[in-house]
């Protein structure tokens, strides 16, 4: 059993390497054209649509409340697994990452990554600050984020999460738009730290938008709070 994981781990490496290549031509026109950057969010679904078909994982997504295409939020996922980025790339709303700058080391995607999304170093206290300020100048631009509040796979003992951070919360209430809580059901069982992938649906459920319109700093607590709430309950419904 061992063994097949071993190379059906292999295969989706590979399958995820190509289908950066085959797109590549495509990113880069977000990337010098600055106005097409709803491009990204359009090749991230088809890369990440690619990615799951071509690994034969099935995808359930699931929305609570149908999204308004023309408004903005911010996604607050769970992150238990590398698996969680490619599944974030299936959201119907286009959106850019705010992820680790770590990314940015890795030979060419790395560029293509920080060229595209917002990079952050989280140990240093300067870089956190920029991407504070870079994700409130992405909204200005009429971007949609994906924001992992936990900073990175960090739980030792999923399903149950970590303490979030502050930085997603801070955006939309200093911007005035809702957070969406998205639970992701499967990923740290079909990919899990030993990074030998196995074969389970692909489960994302995308709750009804939180608003923040009247929140202020003070607000920003019980607003964590709420988002982990929903998220918790989700996981527990699902795993117990």
């Amino acid at each position: 059993m061992k063994l097949i994981r071993t190379i059906y781990s292999a295969y989706a490496f590979i399958v995820f390497v190509l289908l950066f290549f085959v797109l590549l031509p495509f990113f880069l026109i977000p990337i010098f054209f600055q106005k097409k950057h709803n491009w990204t969010g359009v090749l991230n679904r088809i890369w990440a649509r690619l990615f799951f078909f071509l690994l034969i994982l099935p995808v359930n997504i699931e929305y609570r409340k149908m999204l308004n295409k023309k408004a903005q939020y911010i996604f607050c996922p769970n992150h238990f697994s590398y698996l969680d980025i490619p599944t974030m790339g299936l959201n119907a709303i286009n959106t850019v990452f705010v992820g680790k700058s770590e990314m940015e080391k890795v030979v060419l995607f790395g560029w293509v990554y920080k060229k595209l999304h917002i990079t952050v170093n989280r140990q240093s206290l300067k870089s956190r600050y920029s991407t504070f300020v870079s994700s409130l100048e992405a909204i200005d631009e009429g971007k949609n984020l994906v924001i992992y509040p936990e900073g990175g796979i960090i739980t030792t003992h999923p399903p149950a999460m970590t303490r979030f951070k502050n930085g997603a919360f801070r955006v939309a209430i200093e911007k005035q738009i809702p957070i969406v809580p998205v639970t992701i059901a499967n990923n740290w069982i079909i990919l899990p730290e030993n990074l030998l992938l196995g074969h389970r649906t692909v489960k994302v459920i995308y709750h009804e938008p939180i608003p923040t319109t009247g929140l202020t700093i003070n607000d920003l607590q019980p607003l964590k709070e709420k988002v982990a709430l929903v998220i918790t309950n989700e996981l527990k419904s699902i795993h117990g």
